[in-house]
């Protein structure tokens, strides 16, 4: 039987990661003793270890929850496992195409910086420039008043 303290050195999960994952439910095989302290036999650092992947992926606690609950159901519910990682998979996939979009950005706001540190380009990014500025890029200028000016 291990400690939290052992766990964490074995699964490389903080101290506070076991006894999160251990009070959140997701180590269905922990045990305690009579001063109410948690001890981890080897299935229950095995349930640690999935956890970790499935959090290492991304997926929040609450689904977790839901795939460690199916699988103390059993085999049965391998159709279901599998469903939720690849709905994970797809929800995954969605935040890189939004990632490399906010790159794409970043790439654009890095180059027009390196133009304004070079003298190349007037300060577009300041609001408190706009005014003066709307004429060069009236496309980017959306409320009323700066269209105005």
């Amino acid at each position: 039987m291990h400690t939290v303290k052992e766990a964490a050195r074995i699964t490389g999960l903080t101290e506070h990661a076991v006894r999160f994952y251990t009070d959140k439910g997701l180590v269905p095989s922990v045990q305690r003793n009579g001063n109410n302290i948690r001890l981890f036999n080897e299935e229950s650092i095995n349930w640690l270890h999935g956890v970790r992947c499935l959090k290492q992926s991304g997926m929040p606690i609450e689904v977790i929850k839901t795939y460690v609950d199916l699988c103390l159901e059993g085999d049965s519910t391998i159709p279901q496992r599998s469903a939720l990682i690849m709905e994970h998979k797809e929800a995954a996939l969605i935040k890189l195409e939004e990632a490399k979009r906010h790159v794409a950005h970043l790439e654009q706001k890095t180059a027009l910086y390196q133009d304004i540190l070079a003298h190349r380009s007037p300060d577009t990014t300041n609001p408190g420039n706009w005014a003066e500025i709307q004429h060069m890029h009236a496309d980017v200028f959306y409320s009323a008043s700066a269209r105005k000016g």
